[in-house]
């Protein structure tokens, strides 16, 4: 880590952060089924999470991960390298997840006009956060939108400008989304404490 710069500077490391050899995807690219195979083993996990997180259904998950597949094999041409594949592929399961969520309408996005002041212990995830199985019951009983959110900006990495584009919204929305969501997760896990995250 750089002189003066703090955990906090550092977005998490995203599940997605997988680095494949060029030749596995150039290969992929000229149709070759086994590139296919060998990049859909690698990514089925990190795919499955972030469609589970965002959607907080499995059926919906799996949809997702079969979709985001298919668009892989239909667009790997596009691909040019310019980027990660990692973060290209993750923007197709972004995507694919809050075109569902969409289509659910089950509780849509919705604008919020207020202006929210973050306060540090508004954004921070609670440290029972850490148990997997805790967090996951907890991120299934939030509102679509804030789940969505909470997931792309702790988990994903996202900035606030990043996930209002990807939802047609604002930044405010984004981290008012957030806001509510910590504190409701901090209802939900009885935690006070807090925990690193990023800016």
């Amino acid at each position: 880590m750089p002189p003066g710069a703090s955990k906090t500077d550092v977005s998490p490391a995203s599940s997605f952060a997988i680095d494949l050899p060029e030749t596995l995807v150039q290969r992929a690219q000229r149709g070759e089924a086994s590139a296919f195979e060998q990049i859909y083993r690698r990514f089925e996990r990190p795919v499955f999470t972030l469609a589970l997180r965002l959607t907080g259904q499995r059926e919906e998950a799996q949809d997702v991960l079969q979709d985001t597949m298919f668009k892989l094999f239909d667009r790997i041409g596009e691909f040019r390298g310019d980027s990660p594949f990692w973060g290209w592929l993750r923007q197709i399961a972004v995507n694919e997840a809050l075109m569902r969520l969409r289509r659910r309408n089950r509780q849509p996005f919705t604008d919020d006009s207020d202006e929210v002041e973050l306060e540090g212990h508004d954004v921070l995830l609670p440290p029972a956060a850490a148990d997997a199985a805790l967090l996951g019951e907890a991120l299934q009983k939030l509102p679509d939108a804030t789940r969505s959110v909470i997931w792309l900006y702790h988990a994903e990495g996202y900035t606030h400008d990043e996930i209002a584009a990807l939802m047609g919204k604002t930044a405010s929305f984004s981290k008012s989304q957030l806001a509510r969501g910590t504190r409701r997760l901090r209802e939900m896990l009885k935690i006070t404490q807090e925990v690193d995250s990023h800016a």
